[in-house]
């Protein structure tokens, strides 16, 4: 056994020391080899998420299937965003009436029936006059594929690279069907869940255009 380790008794130490730093230096360089790529490594993700920060006007249309407790309503949606301001308006079995949601920086208004009700958060408009948490403010930025800003998010991407879940403040967003416009990529099914108070929005049928005149 000791003759096996002769040659290496019988080297210089110098040469010893340099054969350690090459065994090691290998050794790092396999390592590295084998770590898994980051997230910010996801070329496609950083690309989407610039052109998805950079669109400030856009529309969507569809229908928003709602989920509280035992209530449950799918109304027509159609969602107008410009910039920081929005224009929700729900029409058809959702409280059986036609609601609209008008926010501008530092003020909600909603329209209901021919009733006008006001806060200063659209969370707390919502809470006030349907009765359940809604994180209206998150949504712009969920619907479009985003995380909202402020606030860590675990995202998972699919084969393509494309998100297709995230999860943020105790909220489950789902991203189905996405579909292509231009350079961008939209989802045309978005589920929104929240177990704990047992609440979900279910947005189905979406179309999308982007940058359009906003009345």
């Amino acid at each position: 056994m000791i003759s096996f380790f002769l040659p290496f008794i019988r080297m210089p130490v110098k040469l010893i020391k340099n054969l350690t730093i090459a065994i090691g230096l290998l050794a790092f360089l396999y390592a590295c080899s084998n770590v898994a790529p980051r997230a910010s490594e996801n070329v496609v993700w950083d690309q989407q998420r610039d052109l998805l920060e950079e669109l400030g006007a856009w529309q969507l249309r569809g229908r928003v299937n709602v989920r509280y407790n035992d209530e449950n309503h799918t109304p027509r949606i159609q969602w107008q965003q410009l910039d920081e301001n929005y224009n929700i308006r729900l029409w058809g079995t959702f409280n059986a009436g036609n609601t609209r949601i008008i926010g501008r920086t530092g003020s909600v208004t909603m329209e209901h029936d021919g009733e006008l009700f006001r806060a200063n958060t659209p969370e707390d408009l919502i809470l006030q006059q349907l009765g359940y948490e809604l994180p209206v403010s998150y949504l712009e930025y969920w619907i479009r594929g985003l995380p909202a800003p402020d606030s860590n998010a675990d995202m998972t991407f699919n084969e393509l690279n494309q998100l297709s879940l995230m999860i943020q403040d105790g909220w489950t967003i789902n991203y189905i069907d996405p579909r292509q416009y231009g350079e961008l990529t939209l989802p045309r099914r978005v589920e929104v869940t929240r177990p704990q108070n047992d609440i979900r929005l279910r947005f189905v049928g979406l179309n999308w255009v982007l940058n359009p005149e906003v009345n």
